[in-house]
């Protein structure tokens, strides 16, 4: 038995379905993906980088939004919630409802089982389409790392980071994102290895992913 094609929705009719349903989705190139929710360590890691982020910025004409603000990716018709936004400047948006953002310049993920392939290579291909794009941060919810992918020219440039004592800086945004502030109030057991370090190490360049043959996450979030 052959299975049942899925139903194309153009972009229009995802944003009226999205804007009235009482939980999230993703669309992608005619499909819409359920989301699925978040642990409680998801939350805080997400809420620690909003919140220092949002106090280092709040008197410069800058915004941060965390979870529910939509980001568009024209380029290849995606539109998704990132963990964590962040732009100075002015804001663009999709239309008058201004809840779909077109230009962001920071986007965090928190990492998790189901979700780290797809953040880590298909999400981040469509995300390096964004013009406006010039810091992807990966940070791990099961123990202490980081991963700044910053881009430079046509390509990016990734550097990691495993212990609390590191800042990661964002000279795009003119701040920065020590680790102790990311993992605040984290409960995890943190081994020496992991919670000392001599600074960043596997920085290297790059190069930007193939945006073809990607789509969505579908599994439950961890």
């Amino acid at each position: 038995m052959s299975a049942q094609p899925q139903p194309y929705y153009t972009p229009e009719e995802y944003l009226a379905l999205e804007r009235a349903a009482e939980y999230k989705s993703e669309y992608l190139d005619g499909e819409i993906f359920a989301m699925v929710g978040t642990s409680t360590q998801h939350n805080v890691i997400a809420l620690n980088i909003a919140r220092r982020l949002g106090n280092e910025l709040e008197d410069r004409p800058c915004h941060v939004y965390i979870g529910d603000v939509r980001v568009r990716v024209a380029a290849s018709r995606l539109y998704t919630y990132p963990d964590v936004v962040a732009l100075c400047g002015p804001q663009e948006f999709a239309d008058d409802q201004k809840d779909t953002l077109l230009n962001p310049s920071l986007i965090v993920e928190v990492l998790s089982p189901s979700t780290e392939g797809y953040d880590r290579g298909e999400k981040f291909a469509h995300y390096w389409r964004l013009p406006s794009l010039t810091d992807y941060v990966l940070v791990a919810q099961d123990r202490v790392r980081v991963e700044h992918f910053q881009r430079q020219g046509d390509g990016w440039f990734v550097t990691a980071f495993t212990s609390l004592d590191e800042t990661l800086l964002l000279p795009s945004l003119g701040t920065d994102l020590p680790l102790a502030a990311v993992y605040k109030n984290v409960d995890f057991p943190l081994s020496p290895r992991r919670s000392r370090g001599g600074g960043p190490f596997n920085a290297r360049p790059l190069p930007a992913p193939t945006p073809a043959g990607f789509g969505p996450r579908r599994g439950p979030d961890g």
